[in-house]
């Protein structure tokens, strides 16, 4: 703290204060989402500035000439007061919020940078996230294990950052040499290229016999109240793993599994239940033909090809969102279920994963169940004793299951406009606060709240620009136009030159 330096003097404390905020007047204009440091009772405390207020007291809000106003800063010049609020976020070397409030009078000084930039390095366990936007030469980092262990959020509206902030993450991820897993709804990172590790794509087929009985009946569509149909479905399904297991399954799992639902439908005894026998097979007709080209019984398990120091692709951007969640389903139950048996004896999926899942609202909606939103919520609540992390990444977060966002204990929040989202938001995170809200909405592209145990106190971070290459962006439409007509009239002028030699140009 420069102490004795008027410069770095922000203002003195006013009213009345308690532990966690305090009000304040200024001489000089300071700026929202300023650091700022608190000296008394043998605390140096840490402040963020809130809210910031310019007034004068010779033109209040009661007066409703401009003529009147322009008389009165005619005689009393510039003159104004600067007010405003200073959220405490704890003592500098241990961050606890101080038993008593500071007294009125108390000088509050603009923090340094080498104070800044000792909160916000994490040493060994950390990555580089960003820069503090008001102090732009502090570089903020966040800690992978309490990130990894505890989950992360990563919100915003569309075009406001989301994409590169994921990026910079993974790259810092695999600098470190760590597994990141990315299910990839659009096909943004297929073809991404990460200065610090390689892309993994993972071919999306799936061993039928390894399907779940629900991940089985999502993708026949069987409904809810189809309950005769899930019957006889569930027992052929049972028939075909027993003579897996018993080494007497010699075809394909799905002829199997058609070949005995025929014995269904011709059996007298099943004669009443035959139409629903019936719609079952042609479900199964459906199925394969639907997706012949990702049930392969010879396809080895997904988690398999996952490697270490990659970032690991499994591009949904062509399938369906039924597909979409039963794979999701399907590599989440089978990552935590082999995390639990390599904590138990070792064996087991080896080493801890970090899974980002673009687009969580579809995946983990609020107002529907799917298979994925089991398997999100359940990993949310066991994950961290067996090292499995998950990134929830949305542009629609009031929509995404409540239960799932507050289980990520870890939010990156870009702009956010609607009031909707940001109540959703804020009801399931226990560190943002009204005062953090309200500057959600004027947050610039790549600018952005961090939250959460990854990180000491709240920060407002410019977060870094990713240095390689996505193709999630935006596209330039007017320049794809322009490109194209370019290519056209190009094409015309060659086809029109080729004709005037063969022909001559006076044909």
């Amino acid at each position: 703290m420069s102490e004795g330096k008027e410069d770095n003097v922000v203002g003195r404390c006013i009213g009345e204060a308690t532990p966690s905020y305090i009000e304040f007047v200024s001489k000089k204009m300071p700026k929202v989402g300023e650091y700022v440091l608190i000296d008394f009772d043998n605390n140096k405390v840490l402040g963020l500035i809130t809210t910031l207020v310019r007034g004068s007291t010779a033109i209040p809000r009661d007066i409703f000439d401009p003529t009147t106003v322009e008389r009165i800063k005619a005689i009393e010049g510039d003159e104004f007061y600067i007010k405003g609020i200073v959220r405490i976020l704890g003592d500098v070397e241990t961050f606890e919020i101080p038993r008593t409030p500071p007294p009125p009078g108390t000088i509050i000084w603009r923090a340094d940078d080498k104070t800044l930039k000792k909160v916000f390095t994490m040493g060994e366990t950390g990555i580089r996230i960003g820069t503090l936007i008001s102090h732009p030469k502090v570089p903020v980092e966040i800690d992978v294990n309490r990130m990894v262990s505890r989950h992360l959020a990563i919100l915003a509206i569309t075009g406001a950052g989301k994409s590169n902030t994921v990026a910079v993450i993974v790259d810092r991820l695999l600098k470190l040499g760590g597994c990141v897993l990315i299910f990839d709804m659009h096909s943004e990172y297929s073809l991404a290229k990460f200065p610090h590790g390689d892309i993994n794509i993972i071919p999306t087929k799936i061993n039928p016999a390894d399907l779940s009985f629900s991940e089985f009946k999502t993708l026949l569509n069987i409904p809810p109240k189809a309950f005769i149909q899930e019957r006889y479905f569930r027992k052929a399904y049972d028939e075909v793993h027993n003579l897996r297991k018993k080494g007497n399954l010699t075809g394909s799992f799905l002829k199997a599994l058609r070949e005995i639902l025929e014995g269904y439908s011709e059996n007298e005894d099943f004669k009443a239940d035959k139409k629903s026998i019936v719609a079952v097979l042609n479900k199964l007709d459906d199925l394969e033909r639907k997706y012949e080209q990702i049930l392969k019984d010879e396809a080895g398990r997904l988690i398999n090809a996952i490697s270490l120091g990659k970032a690991n692709i499994i591009d949904l951007g062509s399938v369906d969102e039924d597909l979409a969640d039963v794979i999701v389903s399907h590599v989440l139950r089978d990552l935590l279920s082999q995390r639990k048996i390599h904590k138990r004896n070792g064996n087991g999926f080896p080493y801890p994963v970090f899974a980002v899942i673009e687009e969580a609202h579809i995946l983990a909606p609020a107002d529907r169940d799917t298979l994925s939103k089991y398997w999100i919520t359940r990993i949310a609540r066991e994950g961290r004793k067996f090292g499995v992390g998950l990134c929830l990444v949305s542009q629609r977060p009031k929509i995404i299951d409540s239960n799932a966002l507050s289980q990520a204990n870890n939010m990156i929040i870009l702009r956010l406009v609607e009031p909707g989202d940001q109540r959703h938001v804020q009801a399931a995170s226990e560190t943002l606060s009204e005062d953090l809200v309200q500057h959600l909405a004027s947050l610039n592209v790549g600018e952005a709240i961090l939250l959460g145990m990854m990180t000491r106190v709240p920060a407002l971070v410019k977060i870094d620009k990713f240095e390689g290459s996505v193709i999630g962006r935006d596209i330039n439409i007017v320049k794809e136009w322009k490109g194209k007509k370019v290519a056209e009239e190009t094409e015309l002028k060659e086809l029109n030159k080729e004709v005037d030699d063969l022909y001559g140009k006076d044909w």
